[in-house]
């Protein structure tokens, strides 16, 4: 089991009431919904709602924007692509 101390979960907790980060996560559970209503996912189906255009690169909610992914597929491409990831960043 995996120990997580108490300044990594202040500083989680401090980030996930970033306004951004809420209206971020607000989107994106909103895309989750209309894909499940749409048919295309359903809870615990090991897919993710994956956003074309990234949020925090301004893409948007719109479902023309979503497309629904493996989970694996959608949390790896960071690691394969860092350059992509770090665009615009200094």
């Amino acid at each position: 089991m995996t120990i997580t101390s108490k300044k990594s979960l202040a500083t989680k907790a401090a980030y996930n009431k970033r306004p951004e980060i809420q209206a971020r996560r607000v989107l994106q559970n909103k895309a989750r919904r209309h894909a499940i209503k749409a048919g295309k996912a359903s809870v615990g189906d090991g897919k993710d709602v994956h956003h074309i255009k990234m949020l925090a690169k301004g893409g948007s909610g719109k479902d023309s924007n979503t497309q629904v992914v493996n989970r694996k597929t959608n949390r790896g491409w960071r690691s394969k692509h860092p350059q992509m990831y770090k665009k615009g960043r200094k």
